[in-house]
């Protein structure tokens, strides 16, 4: 099992600056930023809701709807070799952005999440009864 994220503070002006950073580096990233465009026409929609993704998982506001597995699992240019690199550059930009408690917090909260969108995104197409890889 485990562990739970460390507690920490944080506020939504902070998360949405989080996320507006986060993404215009998605944007200009050789890799990350063509998968992106592929899905993503209208770029300040698309902050405001993942804003709200994670204003509910860390302040339990409510606002986000939709299901971060299912929009993953449908991209079809989404791998699982993807996640460490999108992880790694949220981590940095949560490391500039933030205060080091609340940078720790988040990345731990975003890690486990992405663990489960990775072996989600591993599992399509996987033949029925075959055990995943627990890398």
């Amino acid at each position: 099992m485990s562990a739970l994220p460390p507690r920490f503070e944080i506020s939504a002006e902070e998360i949405d600056r989080v996320v507006a950073r986060f993404y215009a580096r998605v944007r200009a990233h050789h890799m990350l930023g063509p998968i992106f465009a592929t899905h993503v026409t209208d770029w300040p929609e698309h902050e405001a809701k993942i804003a709200r993704f994670w204003k509910g998982a860390i302040l339990h506001e409510p606002g986000y709807e939709g299901s971060p597995m299912m929009a993953h699992r449908r991209a079809g240019n989404v791998g699982a070799a993807h996640f460490p690199i999108w992880l790694g550059l949220f981590d940095d930009t949560l490391r500039q952005t933030l205060d080091p408690l609340a940078a720790a917090g988040w990345s731990a909260l975003a890690h486990r999440i992405g663990q489960g969108l990775r072996m989600g995104v591993e599992d399509v197409g996987r033949p029925t009864g075959e055990v995943p890889s627990l890398r």
